[in-house]
């Protein structure tokens, strides 16, 4: 059995991030292992721009954005293999993976980073009417086409879901040559960043129908056309509002769920919420020296963010490899929410281990307008900021403070409430 001191699983940009943070908090035995043909992740295949604006103060498309962690694993000489399909990971940290060049491998870790990403839901959860014919996509398989086989998927085309991937995706098409019909979303608000909707939709003239879904796909051998209608409070269509657009290619941008068959396999508790492990504020697991970060905890609308929580998540691994992060916490407080956020990321923590501030980032459940975001210790309020319009496509995020909590040395509650303005 090989040893490693911390073995991170995936080489997106998260498991990048992560890789050489813990190499510069001064972990040298480090080893990725991915199950793609080359490191990068999901960023490969968006070439677009807009990256990286956080963490390099530069506009970067994606592929020019992984390359920056390539350069840097690379430099650090820090090992990784790709073609590698991790199988299963156990309690002890026993990583199982099997490759074509080396077969069927064990490897045992000291601390482990998931860092495996995240999946398009798929037309199977749906329950939408209808054959089964060539031309129904994902987005982000379309995108892959496009952008990295060269294959145009279809020439007149319908997208259901108005997440952030089949904005782009619309943009995309319509550049491609494509006619893009209609971008139909079953809430009353879109799933998407606004810049987004502007730039993809609104400049290309791409209508958005909010409170719409598509009702029946025709076709047999290859879609030939859909049929979308109005749905009332309740998500049910309703009859009469039916519109049919005569194309041959439906895109479904219909949410994105984290990869975590195996941490599920292990043993990680998993958030019923943003279905993601439960963490505490140094991204570990309820298995110690098992941390999470990225895609595969919750999912991120900018990059930039999955860096800087899987830069936090690589130097707590190797803390923990090191043997200087104890898994046995002093008190663990769980993180109360009001009148908004759906979760929060960390869902716990333990005021010893914070260093000079601490980042949580949540969602909220409906679009808010003119409110207060406000963060409690103990009852008393020690941060309060103004929002205008908080979306659920968008992560809101507030700072916690070193100075905040030696205010309250007792600590017992914590709580982020959304309140009116």
């Amino acid at each position: 059995m090989e040893t490693y001191n911390v073995v991170i699983i995936g080489g997106g940009p998260a498991g990048l991030a992560a890789a050489v943070s813990a190499y510069d908090a001064g972990e040298h035995s480090i080893l990725v292992l991915e199950r793609d043909t080359q490191l990068g992740g999901i960023l490969n295949q968006c070439i677009h721009n807009g990256f990286g604006l956080h963490t390099f103060q530069e506009e970067l498309t994606g592929p020019e954005y992984a390359q920056r962690f390539i350069d840097r694993l690379i430099e650090r000489k820090i090992e990784y293999r790709l073609n590698t399909m991790v199988l299963d990971i156990t309690r002890e940290k026993v990583v199982t993976a099997c490759s074509r060049a080396d077969g069927v491998t064990r490897i045992q870790a000291k601390a482990i980073v998931l860092a495996m990403g995240c999946r398009e839901r798929s037309r199977g959860s749906l329950n939408i009417p209808g054959f089964r014919p060539a031309g129904v996509f994902s987005a982000g398989t379309a995108q892959r086409l496009v952008n990295m086989e060269g294959y145009l998927p279809g020439r007149r085309v319908v997208i259901l879901g108005s997440g952030d991937i089949g904005l782009i995706m619309a943009r995309r098409m319509t550049l491609e040559g494509a006619k893009v019909l209609v971008c139909a979303e079953i809430m009353p608000y879109s799933g998407g960043l606004k810049r987004n909707i502007v730039q993809c939709l609104d400049d290309f003239g791409i209508p958005l129908k909010l409170s719409h879904t598509v009702v029946d796909i025709e076709g047999k051998d290859r879609v030939t056309g859909v049929t979308i209608a109005r749905v009332d409070s309740h998500m049910k269509p309703i009859p009469g509002t039916e519109e049919h657009y005569d194309c041959d290619t439906l895109l479904l941008s219909v949410g994105l769920l984290p990869e975590n068959e195996l941490s599920r396999g292990m043993g990680v508790e998993l958030s019923p919420v943003h279905k993601g492990p439960v963490v505490n504020e140094s991204l570990m697991t309820n298995i110690p020296g098992v941390f999470a970060a990225g895609n595969v905890l919750h999912v991120h609308d900018l990059v930039d963010y999955v860096s800087e929580e899987a830069e936090t998540a690589g130097r707590q691994a190797a803390a923990y490899a090191a043997g200087s992060l104890t898994d046995e916490t002093g008190r663990e407080i769980p993180i109360e929410t009001g009148g908004g956020p759906r979760y929060t990321v960390p869902e716990t923590l333990d005021p010893a281990r914070i260093g000079d501030q601490l980042t949580i980032r949540f969602r909220v459940g409906s679009v808010m307008k003119d409110r207060r975001v406000n963060v409690y210790l103990d009852g008393d309020r020690v941060l309060s900021r103004p929002r205008r319009v908080m979306a659920p496509g968008e992560m809101e995020e507030v700072l916690l403070t070193r100075k905040m909590l030696d205010g309250h040395p007792d600590l017992k509650s914590i709580a982020i409430k959304v309140e009116e303005g």
